[in-house]
């Protein structure tokens, strides 16, 4: 296995995937792309032009989510002539979450940044979310506060889940949805990311005890490409709304959760057949299945219900056992990653 310059591979004995360690730098961006050919090479120019001028060591990880266009054509080329540029270039199209995840674990930088690959993220304001984490600030969130997206579609379901996270999460921030964020690098890699909760990382953030504030950012038009963004993800937020309050509260203890409901309807179940059983007993000659049958099966329904709650509470301890004491694979594949090499292109292998 050929590994570039300056990378250490080391084992894990217990699990079967490799881990790649170098020297850190002082910031990562990641920034995932899908079909972005058209935005990429302006991007990274910005990109490089900014972090030249805050003066400390950065690197830039830019990943290719499945692109179909030259988006990677375009990456490799950027790696090939820039040692600061990782290209990680996934299997096929794992979606922003994946994305991402595939950014922060293959990041070497003390602070991580993230944000879009659609240009309307402003590289300009990097300065800004660094300073708020040099002030000691473990994420830093962007706020769109003026938007120029659709009122109806983007803009009022936005506010709503907004709104919503808000409350559920306890984190007094105004918008969760915009990838433009910072993070410790210890607070990021501590979070576990698949399905679509890359929007909801400083509410898990705040469930480790990491603190978060935010800054307002422009929010610019997309001039070109294409949107990924529609009406059916924003109504995708709602439901990872309850998943995250569930997250939350009882991440850690599934049991008394579902303990709670399997004990009221115990409770309940029991009651009702106490009832009925004295009935039978002060009026024998009475059929019970008769003039009672529905509360009987209603009785009957909930004592058992209860029982398989109790039981679901359980597993989902022992879940909660399984998912503390071992690591999980991770929610993407990577087919390569480059990196310059000297004045050589280097291909890595991807981690198992």
């Amino acid at each position: 296995m050929r590994l570039q310059a300056g990378f250490q591979r080391t084992a894990n004995p217990k699990f079967p995937r490799h881990v790649y360690t170098r020297d850190m730098t002082k910031y990562s961006i990641v920034v995932p792309f899908n079909n972005e050919e058209e935005n990429v090479t302006i991007l990274y120019a910005r990109l490089k032009q900014v972090m030249e001028q805050v003066g400390a060591s950065f690197e830039l990880v830019l990943v290719d989510d499945g692109s179909s266009d030259r988006t990677y054509k375009l990456l490799e080329e950027i790696a090939a002539v820039d040692s600061r540029v990782l290209v990680v270039k996934l299997r096929r199209n794992f979606g922003q979450t994946s994305a991402l995840a595939a950014g922060f674990d293959n990041a070497s930088g003390e602070f991580i940044l993230a944000m879009d690959g659609d240009l309307q993220h402003d590289p300009n304001e990097i300065p800004r979310f660094i300073e708020k984490l040099e002030e000691g600030y473990d994420v830093v969130s962007g706020w769109r506060r003026e938007r120029t997206d659709n009122l109806l579609l983007r803009r009022v379901p936005s506010h709503c889940a907004n709104w919503l996270m808000a409350r559920l999460s306890g984190v007094d921030l105004r918008d969760f949805g915009t990838t433009f964020k910072a993070y410790r690098r210890e607070v990021i890699l501590s979070i576990p990311l698949y399905g679509e909760m890359h929007r909801f990382i400083p509410a898990l953030a705040s469930w480790y005890g990491a603190s978060t504030c935010e800054i307002p950012i422009s929010n610019l038009s997309r001039v070109r490409g294409k949107s990924h963004y529609g009406i059916g993800r924003t109504i995708g937020v709602f439901f990872d709304l309850m998943t995250i309050r569930f997250l939350l509260k009882y991440m850690a203890r599934p049991l008394h959760f579902f303990g709670s409901l399997g004990m009221l309807g115990m409770l309940v179940g029991s009651f009702i057949s106490m009832m009925l059983a004295g009935n039978k007993i002060l009026h024998p000659h009475r059929s019970m299945m008769v003039e009672h049958g529905p509360l009987f099966v209603i009785g009957a329904v909930l004592i058992v219900a209860g029982i398989q709650m109790l039981a679901i509470g359980l597993l989902g301890e022992l879940q909660v056992r399984h998912h503390f004491s071992r690591k999980h694979p991770a929610p993407y594949a990577i087919e390569r990653m480059v990196r310059l090499r000297a004045t050589q292109e280097q291909t890595l292998l991807p981690k198992r």
